[in-house]
C-alpha cells in the first residue's frame, strides 16, 4: 500500500492495471481487500484504484473533522485523475454516490452495491442488530461485536453458516475488527453523507443488491434504481450484503459491460 499524508493523518491506497481509472470504495465493515477477487478482471482494461477510508485497513485514524468525499477528491487530485468510474460497496457506495452528487463533473459512471439510505426507517431486525453491536462494544467485548457483524453482513438473515465458506469469515474478521475498534473516533469526526437530489444524477448508474441481503437493503436498492434516472438494477443471486467478497466473478461480469459504456 502507498501512503498519502495530509493534515488529518494519512490514506493508504494501491493501484493495478492500465487504462481509464476505476475507483473501488470498500464497505464499512471491510477494507480495500474486499475487492481482491474483482481487481484482476478489471485491471485488464482499467487502472484500478483501491484505498482504505480513514480509520479502516491501513489508513490512519482522523485527527479532526473530515468528509469522505473530500478524501476521495484529494486522492484523485494526488493521482492526477480528473474524471473516474466509481464502484462502491455498502457505506462505500454511499460515499461514491455523495461524490457523484457533489462533483458530477468528475464522475463518468457510478456503480452502487448494497448502498444504505440516509435516515431510512429500519426494520426491527436491523434495530436489534444495532442494539446487539452497541451492547457488545459498550461491554468492551470486541469479539462479540465481530460475531454480531459477521452474522448480519456475511451470513445474512436467509441462510445458515454451513452455507458460507469459512474462508470468507476468516478474510473479513481482521478488517471488521479494525473498523469496530475505530468506530467511535471515525463517527466523531466524519461529517456524514452529503445531501442532494437523486434526480440530479446524470451519469450511467448500476444499482446492485444480493438476493440474500437484509430485506431493508433490497428495498433500498429498488428505491435507488427508481429514483436515479436511467439506473439499472442488478440482483446477485445467492449473495448477501458483501457481494464483491462473495461473488467476485459475477460482480466482474456485471461491471465489465457497464464500465465500458
Amino acid at each position: 500500500m502507498i501512503t498519502l499524508t495530509d493534515d488529518l493523518g494519512h490514506l493508504s491506497y494501491d493501484t493495478a492495471g492500465d487504462g481509464p481509472p476505476v475507483v473501488l470504495v470498500h464497505a464499512g465493515v471491510a477494507d480495500h481487500r474486499m475487492w481482491d477477487g474483482v481487481v484482476p478482471a478489471l485491471a485488464e482494461r482499467y487502472t484500478v484504484i483501491r484505498y482504505d477510508l480513514r480509520g479502516f485497513g491501513e489508513s490512519g485514524l482522523p485527527t479532526g473533522p473530515y468528509r469522505e468525499t473530500g478524501d476521495l477528491g484529494r486522492l484523485l487530485d494526488h493521482l492526477g485523475h480528473e474524471r473516474v468510474r466509481i464502484v462502491g460497496a455498502s457505506w462505500g457506495a454511499r460515499v461514491a454516490l455523495d461524490f457523484t452528487l457533489t462533483h458530477p463533473e468528475r464522475v463518468h459512471s457510478l456503480a452502487m452495491l448494497a448502498a444504505p439510505w440516509p435516515r431510512y426507517d429500519w426494520s426491527a431486525e436491523m434495530i436489534a442488530y444495532d442494539e446487539a453491536e452497541t451492547a457488545s462494544l459498550e461491554a468492551g467485548d470486541l469479539d462479540a461485536a465481530v460475531r454480531v457483524n459477521l452474522d448480519m453482513w456475511l451470513r445474512g438473515p436467509a441462510r445458515h453458516w454451513d452455507d458460507v465458506p469459512e474462508a470468507l469469515a476468516d478474510r473479513l474478521r481482521g478488517p471488521l475488527r479494525t473498523s469496530l475498534a475505530n468506530q467511535a473516533i471515525v463517527g466523531e469526526y466524519s461529517q456524514g453523507p452529503a445531501s442532494g437530489d437523486l434526480a440530479a444524477v446524470r451519469v450511467p448508474t448500476l444499482v446492485g443488491v444480493g438476493t440474500l441481503d437484509v430485506p431493508d437493503f433490497q428495498d433500498i436498492a429498488r428505491r435507488y434504481a427508481a429514483q436515479i434516472p436511467g439506473a439499472t438494477l442488478v440482483e446477485f443471486a445467492g449473495a448477501a450484503h458483501l457481494i464483491a467478497l462473495e461473488a467476485p466473478t459475477e460482480v466482474s461480469a456485471a461491471l465489465g459491460p457497464f464500465l465500458a459504456r
